[in-house]
């Protein structure tokens, strides 16, 4: 996919907020939208510019979920312009969840460092919820742990339920992380798609097995699922209709058992981010935080 020309107007924002000469930095680009690390003399920046339909009621969806979770001033600069709609955000530095929970599997990651910063994603995902909003897509590449605490990325399709509606176009992120309440309702063909803080629990536990192990929390064999012969529509009615159990804990037994447990939870029985942190907290620290072999 060829990334979209800069519109002038967020190329003169991107000077102006980080000061001139500032150097613009492709990231990423997909589904008609596209981000640019601005760096100048002032401050780093990340550019969003989306294109066409959808790619523009991303972006506007975006800028106004980023205000209402981080406040006006998270927004520096935004416009629209023909055929799209920019903003410009902070940049946030440090890494990924999925790069702090890497070495867990090669034994290159303190261990206690890794149960905190687990702490720290469901911490962060219950004052998220605490506050009435719903991430959506949470994903282990979406939360970067910065000098201030977890920060999200990807806020497109957040909600709330005072400020911002869910939209239309969202059709609930990936599959192998959808808890299979959630994968039955977008199987249904509701829309739009409903992400509950309880659905959203089970794709923040999913995510972390993801990050620690470097693969999907459920053994698709073990129900006969071949999730490579799928699309995505057979894989969400697999997962909302098969039953498919969590997969044996391999990399890291402490933490997964607990992550383990709230997947293999229905929804009214699913405890809260907040309670997956205390949990997480008291079973890797009331044994010794060793990999396992």
């Amino acid at each position: 996919m060829t990334t979209p020309p800069i519109p002038l107007e967020a190329r003169i924002a991107a000077d102006a907020t980080c000061g001139d000469g500032t150097d613009l930095e492709p990231v990423t680009d997909r589904r008609g939208c596209a981000v640019w690390k601005a760096t100048g003399p002032l401050r780093c920046a990340a550019l969003k510019y989306g294109a066409g339909p959808e790619g523009t009621v991303i972006v506007l969806r975006e800028s106004a979920a980023v205000a209402g979770i981080l406040g006006d001033s998270a927004v520096m600069a935004q416009g629209r312009s023909p055929g799209g709609a920019w903003m410009i955000t902070a940049w946030h530095d440090g890494p990924s969840t999925r790069q702090l929970l890497a070495g867990v599997r090669d034994g290159t990651t303190d261990l206690a460092a890794a149960r905190d910063a687990m702490v720290s994603v469901c911490e962060a995902v219950a004052a998220l919820h605490s506050d009435g909003w719903v991430h959506g897509d949470i994903q282990p590449d979406h939360m970067v742990h910065t000098a201030d605490g977890v920060r999200f990325l990807d806020c497109s399709w957040a909600w709330h339920p005072l400020s911002l509606g869910p939209s239309n176009l969202f059709r609930g992120g990936l599959p192998h992380l959808l808890a299979p309440e959630l994968a039955w309702k977008v199987h249904r063909g509701h829309r739009p798609v409903v992400v509950t803080a309880t659905d959203e629990v089970y794709t923040l536990a999913a995510s972390l097995w993801w990050a620690v192990a470097d693969e999907w929390p459920l053994s698709y064999a073990e129900a006969a699922v071949d999730p490579r012969a799928l699309d995505a529509a057979g894989l969400r009615h697999a997962i909302a209709t098969r039953g498919i159990p969590v997969r044996p804990a391999t990399v890291w037994p402490a933490a997964q058992d607990v992550l383990a447990h709230v997947l293999a939870q229905p929804d009214y029985r699913r405890p809260s981010a907040s309670d997956l942190a205390a949990l997480l907290r008291t079973a890797l620290v009331d044994e010794p935080v060793t990999a396992s072999a």
